[in-house]
């Protein structure tokens, strides 16, 4: 046991790090607290005060809000407006929330043998469960479907970061070791059924399956729009995700390796060469949610690595992209500065799937054997 306060190793908190980054640098007006300009942060090795920064954020519902630092050293002032929202349904998947806090509780427990880490972890992983449709999929908040919001949602690691925590109870983990049988069953049900419905998700094209989109019908699994710049497509970024989870599995389903077998092919024949994506310094400039002083131009470079665009059309394959007016265009040069500074339009994610895909075809060659 180690006592609270003490120095000890630390758990890793980068699973944080998105939400902090919309806390710090995004303006939204749905905050309950906004940062200081002076806003301190504990040490990732002060496991006791950010489990406790943890469990001051979990709503009654027993999940999280997104958007918010959990290593901030927060004020007496910030600390009772949080105390006071607990009620709130603002519950999420979204940007790292819930599925993030659920695990890092686990582990906190495991290090420090706290009680309440305990509890707030249970309480994370039955929000989890109560969340799940009964086609197997996570909408992006709950029990706040309004909108897009009910949509089953890859984007910003939402169902893939559930599945994930998941998978470490499937796997035995040694932070999850505290879960009762009852609760194992119901987590092995939910991790079965979130496969069935991301297998059931994937986009397939004359039959033949490719990749995902962001967030897939609640009903019908079909591709959907969710903001008005992301419309339903083949998405490289998020597929990705998935892929990646797909190959963690210890005994894949040959519904399993045919799916990451046709993403993979899909990833291949849908690099970018010869180009890449720079960063360059332009006049200041705010927007309604974030202020930048740069700008993004895609360069010619015969000796870049490959790339791909986050979005590719649904129907002709091609590069696709989008202004929050809904309307597509076909090159990072036609978004407004606005949407080319405050968002992806292009990822590598795809190249470390193709990197570790060798070594995962060979495990599953010796699993056949």
């Amino acid at each position: 046991m180690t006592a609270q306060g003490k120095s000890q190793a630390a758990i890793d908190v980068s699973g944080f790090d998105d939400s902090s980054h919309h806390w710090y640098d995004i303006n939204d007006e749905e905050k309950t607290i906004t940062p200081r300009a002076d806003q301190k942060k504990y040490n990732k090795k002060q496991i006791a005060k950010i489990a406790d920064n943890i469990l001051l954020y979990q709503k009654t519902n027993g999940g999280w809000p997104k958007n918010y630092d959990m290593l901030a050293i927060l004020t007496e002032d910030q600390r009772a407006a949080i105390l006071a929202a607990k009620s709130e349904t603002n519950t999420t998947f979204d940007n790292g929330a819930t599925h993030r806090q659920v695990e890092y509780l686990a582990k906190a427990y495991h290090a420090t043998n706290d009680q309440r880490y305990k509890d707030g972890s249970v309480r994370g992983i039955d929000f989890i469960l109560s969340a799940q449709y009964a086609n197997g999929g996570w909408p992006q908040f709950y029990p706040d479907t309004s909108g897009y919001r009910k949509y089953i949602t890859f984007n910003d690691g939402a169902m893939g970061g559930v599945m994930s925590v998941l998978l470490q109870v499937e796997q035995n983990k040694s932070w999850f070791s505290f879960l009762d049988a009852e609760r194992r069953a119901k987590v092995h049900a939910a991790f079965e059924k979130g496969l069935d419905c991301i297998l059931r998700c994937q986009i397939r094209v004359g039959g033949k399956p490719t990749v995902w989109c962001q967030q897939h019908d609640n009903i019908d699994l079909r591709p959907q729009h969710a903001r008005t710049f992301e419309l339903a497509s083949f998405c490289s970024m998020e597929s990705a995700e998935i892929v990646t989870l797909l190959m963690r599995i210890d005994t894949p389903s040959a519904d399993i390796v045919r799916a990451v077998d046709a993403a993979v092919q899909w990833f291949t024949e849908n690099q970018i060469r010869g180009i890449k994506v720079v960063t360059v310094d332009a006049p200041p400039a705010t927007f309604r949610f974030h202020s930048t002083k740069i700008d993004r131009v895609v360069k010619q470079d015969p000796n870049a690595p490959p790339t791909w665009t986050r979005f590719y059309e649904l129907g002709a394959g091609r590069p696709l992209f989008c202004n929050r007016d809904g309307k597509p265009v076909y090159t990072l040069a036609e978004v407004e500065r606005e949407r080319r500074t405050g968002y992806a339009w292009y990822t590598d994610a795809p190249a470390d799937v193709l990197k570790k895909y060798p070594a995962w075809q060979k495990r599953i060659a010796l699993l056949n054997k």
